[in-house]
């Protein structure tokens, strides 16, 4: 994925600036790799209709597609980065670093990646490398806890619900539609 700063379902102007002129490529690939299993309805909102979420039978083949897929995301990221205009504009500056900050805050605390990380590492190895080298900023771009963004997952002692979903909601099957709506 080419991960959204913003909510691509609520802001409108972001998906049409980032994402539509790329639906095609995103839908080339969800045909060729199936989709993944199930996303946490908490966690989906930090992808785009065009991630690439998938589980597949290794194979010569579905490597090569996802060879090709890396490479043509790594393409169209270039491209972006190439036109991209530098933000001028302090209160959108101030939003986007906050947008930044929210989603390296929620992936330090709920990536999938932390329990096979704590069985290789241990616990405290795999929060420095989650917090510090995966999502690392998190303390330069702001000083919000995971607590102040999700005050949802906030147990009565005062500390964090560690199941990766509260809402229950998850999704088994892709939720964009062929024009990137949810």
């Amino acid at each position: 994925d080419l991960n959204p700063l913003h909510d691509v379902t609520s802001r409108r102007d972001y998906k049409e600036k980032y994402y539509d002129r790329l639906l095609p490529l995103g839908l080339k690939y969800t045909e060729l790799l199936p989709w993944g299993g199930k996303l946490t309805s908490e966690s989906i909102k930090f992808f785009s209709p065009i991630v690439i979420w998938t589980k597949f039978s290794s194979s010569n083949s579905k490597h090569e597609v996802l060879y090709s897929a890396f490479m043509e995301y790594y393409k169209a990221w270039l491209e972006l980065m190439e036109q991209a205009v530098e933000d001028t504009d302090p209160s959108q500056i101030t939003c986007n670093l906050e947008a930044q900050h929210r989603y390296l805050t929620w992936r330090a605390e709920k990536d999938p990646g932390h329990r096979v990380l704590k069985r290789l590492i241990g616990e405290k190895l795999a929060k420095d490398l989650l917090r510090n080298f995966l999502f690392s900023g998190i303390d330069e771009l702001g000083s919000k806890t995971f607590l102040d963004y999700f005050p949802e997952y906030n147990i009565e002692d005062g500390t964090i619900n560690e199941k990766r979903s509260i809402i229950g909601k998850g999704f088994e099957n892709r939720p964009w539609d062929k024009n990137g709506e949810f």
